[in-house]
């Protein structure tokens, strides 16, 4: 609770951080933030082409089967491979200023969510254009949201700590995501894995969250009550792991960068 109050004290120097980030992502560009609705535009588009026409997947309305999944997916796979680095990449602040150096992990965090949520302006029209019915159980969003903000928060504390002692994570971590996304339902429904594999699926993190993305609007479902439970769990889990490691290794960051 310490280091959460000392994070709220220097949240003007977070906001400015995070604005930092979201307009260096679009800098120089003639569309600038813009892009932050373009990008899913253009991925829904392409993938729809794609799915429709060359690859015909045996799901109804498939291409928004996918892209549900995906915006929260790229929120996880962004904020890992940009947090990854972000304490060394910000070695100046470290060593120049006092501040609390888990600012740095959670502004990159923030500012993928900031695109996240933004990237609903593109995903609700697209489902009612696909006529897939929203219900009420939308209203569960940021409810679920909240916890896979924690774990994704959690684990860049983590890999952003590592990184500082061992270089070679930031690179083992692109590997490591492009293997994780196989191994989350993003491209296929949780029915499609074969009884040898659903272990490892099912203890993959990213999967309940994925699911209840999928329930809330994709299927219209209310999330199940387990489902909810498990990434209560797992956001927990990983926010109080990640803050500990955090703790435990950033005394020594000054000196190491």
């Amino acid at each position: 609770m310490q280091r959460l109050l000392e994070i709220y004290q220097h949240r003007e120097m977070l906001i400015n951080l995070v604005a930092k980030e979201l307009r260096a992502r679009y800098k120089g560009s003639f569309f600038g933030f813009m892009w932050t609705f373009f990008n899913p535009l253009f991925m829904l588009i392409i993938y729809t082409v794609v799915f429709s026409y060359f690859m015909r997947i045996q799901v109804e309305n498939y291409s928004m089967f996918l892209f549900v999944a995906l915006l929260p997916w790229n929120f996880f796979q962004t904020s890992m491979t940009m947090g990854v680095s972000s304490i060394v990449t910000n070695s100046n602040l470290v060593k120049k200023i006092y501040f609390p150096r888990e600012v740095l992990p959670l502004s990159v965090v923030l500012s993928n969510l900031v695109n996240y949520v933004l990237s609903l302006a593109v995903l609700l029209p697209a489902l009612l254009f696909f006529k897939i019915e929203l219900s009420f159980n939308i209203l569960w969003f940021p409810l679920v949201l909240f916890f896979q903000f924690l774990f994704v928060y959690g684990i860049v504390l983590i890999v952003s700590a590592l990184n500082v002692y061992f270089r070679d994570l930031e690179h083992i971590t692109g590997i490591v995501m492009m293997a994780w996304f196989f191994l989350t339902p993003v491209l296929y429904p949780l029915k499609m894995v074969p009884a040898k594999v659903s272990g490892l699926i099912y203890l993959n993190p990213m999967t309940p969250f994925v699911e209840l993305y999928r329930n809330i609007f994709f299927y219209g479902k209310q999330p199940g009550l387990i489902d909810l439970k498990i990434v209560l769990l797992v956001g927990f889990l990983f926010f109080f792991v990640g803050e500990i490691v955090f703790a435990r290794l950033q005394r020594d960051f000054a000196e190491e960068i």
